[in-house]
């Protein structure tokens, strides 16, 4: 047997032993579009797995993890995902934080922050997109300053959409700390708490009635001078890294819930006669095939532009291939005032995904302009 199957096999056998009794209820909830189901047996899930050695299997052994292989990770993804273990709680600290803290952070943040996201201790969210900020991430205005003193960075401006902000108790934030800068040029990678004075955290109700992203206000709000991840001013770079980590091996996770939702969708497809549907057999084929491809994709390291565009389209394509599989009663509430069930909360979600994390026109004219070397795009 090879490394890699042992480690598959210990990864399934300890979700058999563990995934019981009040975990067992947790089977299948969360992930994107249901991250307030469940939320905290979940987080009391995701810290037993800690105390177990089974968070951030990726990371070195140094920094408290397995130091696992890609394709170890890959067999760890997919075997939580046959055991339909529930969504995780910790993606951000995880996949992206922690991944830049090894690769830019001080050792002295690598022994404050690391140890308590292994530990699922404390969650984190991402400060990136702002009103007028978008996807056109260097024109971000949150500013950054240091006080008289020297001692803390001060943090004014807004951010939004703001995944899981009302549940994290820290946030990075890319904030602009060189005055008169422009574009690319004078922005830091900051490390601001949430749970301290002048900082408020707003809801936004989206079109499924849930709320998992957020409105982040900073208003006078402070962080220790050294929570400046690389150097001051050289936050771009850093951001760009966060995001190579979240488009990258990070997507694995994602397609956990991805490959739960076809199997739930193919079984309700054979249950209501759906399947009987020329077309809708060969469309649940096709995002059958889809998936292994972007499966394949992740594990020879596809670039993270082109990985967004793919998971994106075929996600939102999954959400409009379950409404036609539900027939016209997916035309109607489960019950009042606004209901949904779960396909309904799926498509609904599912518009989101080719605009957030970077839309589908930031990511062609990054395949367009970076990978094929074509003309940049006329910017006024």
């Amino acid at each position: 047997m090879s490394s890699v199957e042992e480690f598959r096999a210990e990864i399934r056998a300890w979700l058999a032993d563990h995934l019981v009794g009040e975990f067992a209820e947790l089977r299948g909830r969360g992930g994107p579009g249901r991250e307030h189901e469940a939320f905290e047996g979940r987080l009391a899930w995701e810290r037993h797995m800690a105390a177990h050695g089974w968070t951030c299997v990726g990371w070195p052994v140094e920094h408290g993890g397995r130091g696992a292989s890609l394709e170890e990770q890959i067999a760890f993804h997919e075997e939580y995902a046959l055991a339909d273990a529930p969504a995780r709680v910790n993606h951000i600290g995880e996949q992206l934080l922690g991944p830049t803290l090894i690769a830019f952070g001080t050792e002295e943040q690598k022994e404050r922050f690391l140890p308590p996201i292994v530990a699922v201790e404390e969650l984190w969210c991402q400060g990136y997109s702002e009103p007028d900020a978008g996807s056109d991430l260097a024109n971000v205005r949150t500013r950054g300053a240091l006080s008289p003193d020297g001692s803390q960075w001060v943090v004014d401006g807004q951010k939004i959409w703001t995944s899981l902000a009302h549940e994290a108790q820290w946030c990075f934030v890319v904030a602009r700390t060189e005055s008169g800068s422009r574009r690319h040029a004078g922005l830091s990678y900051l490390l601001v708490p949430l749970d301290r004075p002048g900082v408020e955290v707003r809801p936004i109700v989206q079109l499924t009635g849930t709320s998992e992203f957020n409105e982040v206000f900073f208003d006078g709000a402070r962080t220790d001078a050294s929570h400046v991840v690389g150097e001051p001013g050289d936050g771009w770079r850093i951001a760009m890294a966060t995001l190579g980590f979240e488009r990258g091996v990070s997507t694995l996770g994602q397609q956990v819930g991805f490959r739960r939702e076809w199997d739930g969708l193919a079984a309700l497809a054979g249950r209501n006669g759906a399947i009987a549907d020329p077309l809708i057999r060969d469309r649940l084929v096709q995002a059958w095939i889809d998936l292994e491809a972007m499966a394949a994709s992740a594990r020879r390291g596809v670039d993270p532009s082109v990985g967004k565009l793919h998971w994106a389209a075929w996600h939102r394509g999954l959400g409009e291939l379950a409404m036609d599989v539900c027939g016209a009663a997916s035309t109607i509430a489960a019950g009042e005032p606004y209901e949904l069930d779960d396909w309904q909360r799926l498509f609904l979600f599912s518009r989101a995904d080719t605009i957030y994390a970077g839309s589908d026109e930031i990511q062609k004219n990054i395949v367009a302009e970076r990978l094929l070397g074509l003309p940049k795009e006329a910017r006024v």
